[in-house]
């Protein structure tokens, strides 16, 4: 059986294809969200959906209180392998290990930024995980997950030492699509203390939403000391004269590697 396309991935399709069109150009006002919410019946919480991913994408900037305007069209981007940790670790030629600090249900109500997680179980079959990643012996990674339990039902039946949650539920069960921002946070004194940080520096934090269909399957805060990571990016031409980005990222003192092109994770 076909699923249904959800709601806010069709008015996501028709207000790209009212920009592509020109009804709205560059700079102007689209629809409120209550106009938009007649205009379709739905609620207003399914205009915002589709206006917070178009606004990830770039497609649309919202102005908190005035509106939301049709945006400054992009150089165009090509889509960037997010690797595995582990796999990036090992070829730095360095030694990965992993830790668990805890594996289960989630025994709290937390919502990651945005209300991010969204999984449709109860907070009660919600797992909750949290990881530290180590290269060679020092801690360069914090991983604090949520995951649909109804979609990986032996996940905390696994030895995350031996093989990490996103290998594991790629192999298992492969996204079909991921929202990714990078971001700079200040860590908790529990974050801090695992990945060894001094008391005023900063985290580089990878906020990371996983799907399958209309389902958040997973979603991840991924904390890492400034002072031991860097994230660098560059602007330039193909052979066919269209600009693309490249991103690079190393730990600090180990060498610089440029992500390479290929299909979202």
């Amino acid at each position: 059986m076909t699923r249904a396309v959800p709601a806010y991935q069709q008015i996501k399709a028709y207000l790209l294809n009212a920009i592509a069109d020109g009804t709205w150009k560059t700079g102007e006002p689209i629809s409120s969200e209550k106009q938009l919410a007649v205009q379709f019946a739905v609620a207003r919480m399914t205009i915002s959906r589709a206006l917070w991913e178009l606004s990830l994408e770039g497609v649309v900037n919202r102005v908190k209180g005035v509106g939301t305007f049709v945006a400054v069209p992009r150089c165009q981007s090509m889509r960037l392998e997010i690797m595995n940790i582990e796999d990036e670790i090992e070829q730095r030629g360095n030694r990965f290990l992993a830790k668990v600090l805890s594996l289960g249900f989630s025994d709290n109500a937390i919502a990651l930024e945005e209300d991010c997680l969204r999984l449709g179980a109860s907070k009660a079959n919600r797992f909750h995980s949290r990881i530290v990643y180590y290269e060679n012996a020092s801690p360069v990674q914090y991983e604090d997950r949520f995951v649909h339990s109804d979609l990986f039902p032996d996940y905390v039946k696994q030895d995350f030492t031996r093989e990490t949650p996103n290998r594991y539920m790629s192999r298992v069960r492969p996204f079909e699509n991921t929202d990714c921002r990078v971001l700079t946070r200040k860590p908790t004194n529990a974050i801090r203390r695992q990945l060894r940080m001094t008391a005023d520096e900063p985290c580089l934090l990878v906020w990371r939403r996983n799907w399958i269909g209309s389902d958040v399957a997973s979603c991840a805060m991924l904390w890492h000391p400034a002072s031991r990571f860097r994230l660098t990016s560059g602007c330039g031409q193909d052979s066919g004269g269209v600009r693309r980005n490249a991103i690079t990222t190393s730990q600090r003192g180990s060498p610089q590697r440029t992500a390479r092109p290929g299909p979202e994770p």
